[in-house]
């Protein structure tokens, strides 16, 4: 609300007194630190080297030693939902985000909406006098959001930020990504030929908000979270970071839980007498066979050649990133900033086990059910992580990134929530190197934020009242290692259940939903541990103390009735995604689309995938060597576009990648003037794995110059999320007769249609499962 004036109006101004009071920027507290939030994705406590493991991280180990290494810092066990307990300080069911914003679904916890009455950090920083920036990842931005013409009444600069540049979703291509900037999407800004990757990409852009700050207002204070894609998949990495870690895998899954647990426990990570956990502890072959281990004993010498060369990969993916986070720690030393910078370097959740025991070269190929091939992916070994491939290692160095405990991401075990922080502040914090055991949870990061900047949060924030913090601030832990200030946090993901009380964990065992008959939620098995002397959550108590049990599960029902946890949801994939809305096609089943116009997201482009459709371009041709893209949409590892080139009409529908690409094209040359271009794909069937099979026809005007039997994918094209262009295709272009852009010249589109049929046939849990996956 405006301040009311308090100066003086007269006739004359000369006898008048100004006020600029209301005009006035806010300050921030004396001596407020600037903020940094590092936070990558999926990783698990056993992964990086200031907590023992392999994949070595200067950076955080540099901040570890002026700061703090935390043990017992938790998530939620997955993406978005931690997210957002980052961004406001609540409980990720408050915060609308039971699970990622493609899951929203019509309650309260689950709505993919951040409540206005939950603040952001970035909302409550800017009214106190800070320059707030986002740059990385957005995942909380709900799907309804995302297209070009929707609003942006959730986007970061309508949610407190003054600067955003990343992506928006759960992952983009780190050589090719999908960008935005701000309130609109945006090109990259040079190629990997030229050395583009996007953590070197999204670090540049940190360092030159901070400059920016810097420059106009030395004196106030900043708060960045910085959002790299790693360590998410695809796993993308320059091949000198890769070969650091040559032969470092090769001794299997396995072998590496057993040599990181004595290491962990030597850092003071994991309490001595702390126990392995088995690789498939919940007998996930019967349960959820997605999330099996393949025994490495078990494997032939070309899958364990494969399956180490993927963990290569992720591991110089990470450090890689970590070099560009150095780069921004540099820059805050080389001004004069870093003593009174509050750093926190992060995760927000487990290691994957999105990969499947196999793992895949073309993570795509998993989400159209199609099967990899050993001998095709082997042929790629040399060239994982590279622009070529789009890969993600096996569930096996999921359950060994998260050792010791239990399964990895999307479960509430330990192996799910348990997760890396490192807090380096030197002016702030005297200790040096040292480790602290305290329970936390990611609901505890905003407070302790706003207890050290010296604010407290406002009742109000733009006219809305504020629901209260659930989170403790940690800042007494920068002390001493005491006990912890937490009492309780509860745990909900995808209907599995959890609960921290006073040193105890009750957790709901995890069972499959067969056939989709209803769980019966009262009565299920609760195990008990105590998690300060049994880390690893490998004996259970439950028996033992079973009213300690009834007295854990009482109190989550009543924290989830506080935070809008119900209703639970564990029904299969296929149940749920029948009660997901489904957006209205346009009338006829036309759409019509535009040059000059921002790349269409895929979920909100024309839905061709499993049916006939047709394309139709009304194109004006004034050069006789006009060429370029009409329309394109995907990638190289899956998508379709139709084209002019030498003089003649193409187009080529790329099949998950597989070559050869599928291509029609017309025999004569195109003359000058209007024509109506385009092609018609006629579905007549089904094959094994739900491609649709049938005959595509290329036609110039009324005349049909090319077909073929044809093939379309029964899923998506990309999962990073490239949008449908006109008149260009992306930066990583669809097929391999034209290097990107390929933007259209030598005339005029003035309208693409694309018509579809209603002979649909999409596998929904396909859908939902690459959905799940891009978190």
């Amino acid at each position: 609300m405006t301040k009311p004036f308090q100066g003086v109006i007269n006739l004359d101004v000369r006898d008048s007194v100004a006020d600029w009071t209301p005009f006035r920027e806010p300050s921030a507290p004396e001596g407020a630190p600037n903020v940094l939030l590092v936070l990558y994705d999926d990783t698990g406590l056993a992964a990086w080297s200031p907590y023992g493991g392999r994949i070595n991280m200067p950076t955080m180990q540099r901040l570890a030693d002026q700061g703090l290494t935390y043990t017992q810092w938790h998530t939620t066990a997955l993406c978005s939902p931690t997210r957002s307990c980052l961004l406001t300080g609540r409980n990720h069911h408050q915060n609308g985000f039971a699970q990622i914003s493609e899951g929203a679904q019509g309650f309260p916890g689950h709505t993919g909406h951040i409540p206005m009455e939950n603040a952001t950090i970035g909302e409550v920083l800017r009214e106190h006098g800070y320059n707030t920036y986002w740059v990385g990842k957005n995942h909380n931005i709900p799907v309804d959001e995302w297209a070009v013409g929707a609003t942006r009444r959730n986007w970061p600069l309508a949610r407190g930020f003054d600067r955003f540049y990343g992506f928006i979703g759960g992952e983009t291509n780190n050589w090719f990504p999908t960008l935005a900037e701000d309130n609109h999407y945006v090109d990259q800004p040079y190629g990997p030929e030229d050395g583009y990757h996007l953590s070197k990409d999204l670090a540049d852009k940190a360092i030159s908000f901070i400059a920016d700050s810097r420059t106009s207002a030395p004196d106030k204070p900043w708060y960045l979270w910085f959002c790299p894609g790693a360590n998410h998949a695809p796993h993308h990495a320059p091949e000198d970071y890769i070969a650091k870690y040559a032969g470092q895998f090769d001794n299997g899954y396995e072998a590496y839980r057993e040599w990181v647990l004595p290491r962990m426990v030597e850092r003071g990570i994991l309490p001595e007498g702390t126990e392995l956990s088995e690789i498939n502890p919940l007998d996930a072959q019967a349960a959820v066979p997605l999330d099996h281990v393949r025994p490495w004993a078990e494997l032939n010498a070309e899958e364990r050649r494969l399956f180490a060369r993927m963990a290569e990969v992720y591991a110089g993916f990470s450090e890689y990133t970590d070099a560009q986070v150095g780069r921004i720690v540099d820059f805050l030393e080389e001004t004069g900033q870093l003593d009174n910078t509050i750093i926190l370097y992060c995760a927000d959740n487990g290691a994957s086990g999105e990969g499947t025991p196999n793992g895949s070269v073309n993570e795509n190929k998993f989400f159209n059910a199609w099967p990899d091939d050993l001998e095709e992916n082997l042929a790629q070994v040399d060239v994982l992580g590279s622009p070529a491939t789009y890969n993600h290692y096996p569930t096996g160095w999921a359950t060994a990134f998260s050792a010791p405990f239990k399964m990895f991401k999307r479960y509430t075990y330990q192996g799910g929530v348990a997760d890396p922080l490192v807090i380096s502040w030197p002016r702030g914090i005297t200790a040096r190197g040292e480790v602290r055991t305290q329970y936390h949870h990611a609901v505890d990061v905003v407070p302790t934020l706003l207890e050290c900047i010296g604010l407290e949060m406002p009742d109000t924030v733009q006219g809305y009242d504020q629901s209260a913090l659930p989170g403790v601030s940690m800042r007494y832990s920068f002390e001493g290692d005491g006990p912890t200030r937490k009492v309780i946090q509860y745990y909900e993901m995808f209907g599995t259940r959890a609960l921290w009380h006073d040193g105890w964990h009750v957790v709901a065992r995890r069972a499959p939903n067969e056939g989709g008959t209803a769980t019966d939620f009262v009565n299920e098995t609760w195990e008990l541990y105590r998690s300060e002397e049994d880390r690893a959550e490998l004996h259970d108590l439950a028996a033992e103390y079973p009213d300690k049990v009834k007295e854990l599960v009482n109190l989550w029902y009543v924290e989830a009735g506080k935070y809008d946890v119900l209703p639970l949801d564990n029904r299969s994939v296929a149940d749920l995604i029948k009660s997901l809305p489904v957006a209205d096609l346009p009338e006829g089943g036309v759409y019509r689309y535009y040059p000059n116009t921002s790349p269409v997201p895929e979920f909100a482009a024309a839905q061709i995938k499993g049916r006939s459709f047709k394309i139709l371009a009304q194109v004006d041709l004034d050069d006789p060597d006009a060429h370029g893209v009409v329309i394109a949409n995907g990638a190289r590892f899956g998508g379709h576009s139709l084209f002019v080139k030498d003089r003649r009409l193409h187009y080529v529908y790329n099949f998950l990648g597989l070559a050869p690409e599928q291509h029609l094209v017309s025999a004569d040359e195109l003359t000058l003037g209007p024509h109506v271009l385009g092609m018609d794909f006629a579905k007549e069937g089904h094959g094994e794995h739900g491609e649709a099979l049938g005959t595509a026809t290329l036609y110039v005007d009324d005349l049909a110059v090319a077909k073929s039997d044809w093939r379309t994918q029964p899923g998506q094209f990309a999962l990073c999320g490239e949008g449908l262009t006109v008149g260009r295709d992306s930066s990583d272009p669809v097929s391999a007769e034209y290097d990107a852009p390929y933007a259209f010249t030598g005339g005029r589109i003035r309208v693409v249609e694309i018509n579809i049929g209603d002979d649909v046939y999409v596998d929904l849990e396909r859908e939902f499962h690459a959905a799940m996956a891009r978190d």
